[in-house]
Order: C-alpha cells, then structure tokens, then sequence
C-alpha cells in the first residue's frame, strides 16, 4: 500500500535577524533540509519498499557504528533525485531517487553516502558553524550600524555612513564563504566515508561513481563560470576524480548486485511509477511487450488506479498465481477491491497479506478499514484490536487512527472515537482541530483515565512547526 501523510520534523532555529547572506548560507549549507520545514512536503509510506531499504541500510549502518541508533528512513513524495539527513536519526529519500537508481548498488551508495554525514555528526557541527556565523555577523551588524549612526550625527556626508554599509555587508560575504566551504569539506568526507562502510560491507562503490558521475556529466554546465568558492558542494569534476580513485582502489568495484535482490529492486521501481506516474508514462516505461514480473506489477497498478477495476483483478491474479507467496500481491488485490467499492471481498486478501507480511502495521491498517468499511457490527471488535496493534507499532501513521476513530464511533465508543480523531489530526498538522476534539475528549472521559490524560497531552502540546494553531 502507498499512502501519503504529512511530514513533521523539527526545523533549525535561528535568531530574528533577518540577514539575507545568513538565510542564503542556511539554505545552501543545509541543502535539502528546506524540503522537510513547515509546509513539509507528505512522506509516502509503504511496506515493500521500506523493508527492502532497511535491507538496504543495514549493513551500512552497522559498519558505521550506528546500528543502534534505530535510523529509519523516509521517502519523499518529490520525483527529484534527491537525498539528505535532517535531524540525525532520519535518512530522506526523494521517491525519484530510486524511481532513477537502476540498480540497488546505484541507490545504496547513496544512503552510504547519506550515513557518512550521519556517522560525521555533521549536522551539529553545521548548527555549530551557523551559531557562530551568526555571532559573527550580529557583531558586523552592530558595528555597521554604529558607523552609520555616527556618521549621521557627525554630519559627515556618506562617509561614515557609507563605511557603515560596507561593514554590514563585507562580513556577510566573508561568513557566507566561510560556511560554504565547511559545506563542501562535509561532502567529501561524506563520500570518503560511504565508500569506506560500502568496502567494509563487501559492497562494491561503482554505483554510488555512477550516480555521483551522472549527476556531474549534467552540472557540468550550469557549473561552467562558476566560482567554486561560492559552491555547497564541490565542484563536479573534482569531486566525481577523487570519488573514482577511492572507489576503484576497492577490490569489490566490479561485484554485481545478487538477481534476486535486482528484481526487488525492479519490483519497487515498477510499483512506484505505477502508483506516482500517469499512465501513459507507464505504458511508455513498461510497454505491453515487456512481459517481466515488474512490469505486469507496473501495469496492474496503473490500472486499477484509473478505474479498470476487473483488468486490474485479473492482472493481479496472474501476479499471485506467478509468486503466491509474495505478500505485497494480496495487499495489492484487497486495496484494489477497497477503493473499488467491494470492502467485504477485500478481508481474505489482507489477511493473507498480513500473514505473510509478518504482521506488517501498515498493511494491518489497510485490512483494519476493510473491516470497518464492511458494514459488519461482528467485524468492529477485531478491528479495533488489529487497529490499536498497528498504531502502538506505527504512532505516526494517520491512517490508522482514523480507521480507529470510525471503528470506536460504529460501536458507539465515541470518548475513544475523538481521542482517536484528536491524534489522526495532531499527525496530519492541524493542530487546532485535534485539540478541539482531544478537548471534547476529555470531557467524556473520568479524570485521570488512560484515555483523559492522552487527550490531555495533545490539548497542551505546542504545534510542531507549519502546524495549524488557529
């Protein structure tokens, strides 16, 4: 299943003056950390993919020494290729990153090169270089203004006043220099770490080259004229040269990737384009003629997206019939027949799904709103249980807190029915709704009940940053 939820994630704080040099440093030094701010763009979630990533990030993580720091990683609604870290336990991963990674080696560099910030703690260093840039530039601000107000009073003409100017801006310049360069040296010791955990995993580094090369061979112009002082990040040739040397001196540069993971891999790919793509780029992508797993995947997607509803069952039964234990078939069959109107027919599918998944939360969310939307009173208890597992495993999904409010108010539960209401809006952004119903809440609970004192905890939280509080 690919669902979307808002993203919420703590922004860096910094203090209310207002320079356009230091805004620009922050945007440039902390890159596409802009992406996860306070409209935060919606994450996409889904159980396939995220396992195979895990997969993917494990043995990294490992060699990195940060296997116990629980990293998750987290795919971006955003068709760019793009990846970044933002707060430290969180690696964010544009959809069109592995949408483009033709391989898994080619995605897998990526992340490596994303854990080498990770395990270089750049990121407090950064916020360590932004506090004193800013120091820095409150103390040319106060001396520029001095030097102006001076020289206002002297009535000396544009001297002072001029002087003044000169050192506001001339400081910025220097700062902005000076983070950018802190920038780039994070970059290369970022790729020297990647290749480093790849080598330490046996894994080879040729296609984080490969991608780092792409991305180069496309830079190349927009890089030309370019003063290389004013980069976050360094300039293309130089960076992919000393990229190449250190990736080819590791003896496992000409290792493939195993087929079996490369078809997970094509499997992902498919599933996203036919999920995120129009259809005619499906069709384009994965032609009739193609007659690979990944592409039947692909196209029986597409399908059901746009409303051939039997094409698509008939497709998918032809995808469980060629794996049927794939576990993410079922899922697949019993969303089609939900948003298609036919819940009741949706349970058998899910059920298998979640057996065969090991219990995933998400797809038990999907198979908790087949429940509900059965219109089966009998189906409500073990709803509300499947539903209550899920989000005690998963507590940032929406979803299953909004299944859960409408499987408490079916059964007439309605103090849980709004605190489960109240926690699916807290997620989705909009404060103020969840605190108006977590308010509500607490009225229909006693006092100092489990239930009163979650509702209570959301009435007193403070809005997480682009939240609503109005």
């Amino acid at each position: 299943m690919l669902f979307r939820h808002a993203l919420r994630t703590k922004t860096f704080k910094l203090t209310a003056f207002k320079l356009t040099a230091l805004v620009t440093a922050v945007a440039l030094a902390l890159g596409a950390t802009a992406q996860a701010q306070q409209k935060g763009p919606p994450v996409l979630r889904d159980t396939e993919s995220e396992q195979l990533l895990r997969e993917y990030t494990r043995p990294i993580l490992r060699a990195a020494g940060l296997e116990k720091q629980n990293i998750q990683i987290v795919i971006i609604n955003d068709g760019a290729f793009n990846a970044f870290v933002a707060d430290g336990r969180r690696i964010f991963v544009n959809y069109g990153a592995l949408l483009q990674s033709e391989t898994p080696n080619q995605i897998i560099g990526v992340l490596a090169h994303e854990t080498g910030h990770l395990a270089g703690g750049h990121l407090a260093k950064m916020r360590e270089q932004l506090a004193q840039a800013q120091t820095q530039m409150i103390i040319a601000m106060l001396l520029g203004a001095g030097a102006m107000a001076a020289g206002a009073r002297g009535g000396v003409g544009n001297g002072l006043s001029s002087a003044g100017a000169a050192a506001i801006s001339a400081p910025q310049s220097m700062v902005l220099r000076t983070l950018l360069s802190y920038q780039r040296a994070q970059e290369e010791n970022a790729d020297r770490a990647g290749v480093r955990f790849l080598t330490a995993t046996g894994q080879s580094p040729r296609g984080m080259y490969e991608t780092f090369k792409r991305f180069s061979d496309e830079g190349l112009f927009a890089a030309r004229g370019a003063d290389p002082y004013m980069q976050s990040h360094p300039m293309p040739v130089d960076r992919v040269a000393a990229l190449e040397g250190l990736a080819r001196s590791s003896p496992y540069w000409d290792k493939k990737d195993d087929p079996a993971l490369q078809l997970r891999h094509d499997m992902m790919r498919a599933k996203i384009s036919g999920f995120m793509e129009r259809q005619d780029t499906v069709f384009r992508r994965y032609p009739l003629s193609n007659t690979s797993l990944p592409a039947r995947y692909a196209r029986a997607i597409t399908t059901y997206l746009h409303g051939d509803l039997r094409s698509a069952i008939a497709q998918i039964d032809g995808l469980i019939q060629a794996q049927p234990n794939n576990a993410y078939f079922y899922e697949l069959r019993g969303q089609a027949l939900l948003e298609g109107g036919r819940p009741t027919e949706a349970i058998a599918p899910l059920r298998r799904a979640v057996q065969l998944s090991g219990n995933s939360p998400l797809i038990e969310m999907l198979l908790g709103q087949a429940l509900v939307a059965s219109d089966n009173k009998a189906l409500t208890d073990e709803a509300i249980n499947m539903l209550r597992a899920a989000v005690a495993r998963e507590p940032e999904a929406p979803i299953g807190y909004t299944q859960l409010a409408m499987a408490y108010g079916r059964k007439g539960d309605y103090a849980q029915a709004d605190l489960a209401s109240a926690q699916a809006a807290f997620l989705r952004g909009d404060t103020k709704t969840a605190r108006d119903l977590a308010s509500r809440a607490k009225t229909r609970f006693a006092v100092g009940t489990p239930g009163w004192v979650k509702a209570d905890d959301i009435v007193s939280a403070k809005p997480m940053p682009g939240q609503k509080n109005n």
